[in-house]
């Protein structure tokens, strides 16, 4: 067995001595296990989440027990709670400032649809104007749901590559865009 076919198996262990990764998985694996989430918290999710954070639930344990509230130090946004057209452009610029490459969970029923909340001034669904990774239903959801949430985000972030993601966030933001044309009526 040559070194290219040991190398197209990364994780492949030799004994206790020593195993074959590549660079790619490796960086993957690291940054799945460092996922640092700024917690864009309206309502009651956002206790939710705080629950999260304590000993019972322990998000540490995930990689993902550093709330940064500098969107310039977070790779992730956790939208919790209700979003209103007012707060929507502060959302969009708080996004645009995340590093690279950023993901995005929304959490409970009023950010994922508008939850009960059918008022022109609720956004229905952040997904107007985020593209978003992953779905957290409930109102509230569960913490159980949150940390659901984030092993599935992190097997996501250790199997996809930049690339991959860069060309995956430019196509939800282009359906995005498809989606919110305004309707001519003619």
């Amino acid at each position: 067995m040559g070194l290219n076919e040991q190398l197209s198996q990364p994780g492949t262990s030799y004994g206790d001595s020593f195993q074959i990764a590549s660079v790619d998985s490796v960086i993957n694996w690291g940054r799945s296990f460092s996922l640092w989430p700024y917690p864009f918290a309206t309502a009651c999710c956002g206790i939710e989440y705080m629950s999260t954070s304590c000993a019972d639930y322990d998000i540490a344990r995930f990689g993902a027990e550093r709330p940064s509230f500098s969107p310039r130090q977070a790779d992730m946004i956790l939208v919790l709670g209700t979003i209103t057209y007012k707060m929507a452009p502060v959302l969009r610029e708080i996004y645009d400032q995340l590093s690279e490459p950023k993901f995005v969970i929304s959490y409970g029923a009023c950010a994922s649809s508008g939850g009960m909340f059918h008022a022109y001034s609720v956004l229905q669904g952040i997904d107007r104007i985020l593209p978003v990774d992953l779905y957290v239903p409930g109102c509230p959801p569960r913490p159980e749901a949150l940390l659901d949430a984030v092993v599935k985000l992190q097997e996501k972030v250790k199997t996809q590559g930049l690339e991959a993601r860069r060309q995956e966030v430019m196509d939800k933001i282009r359906e995005m865009n498809e989606r919110n044309k305004p309707l001519v009526v003619r």
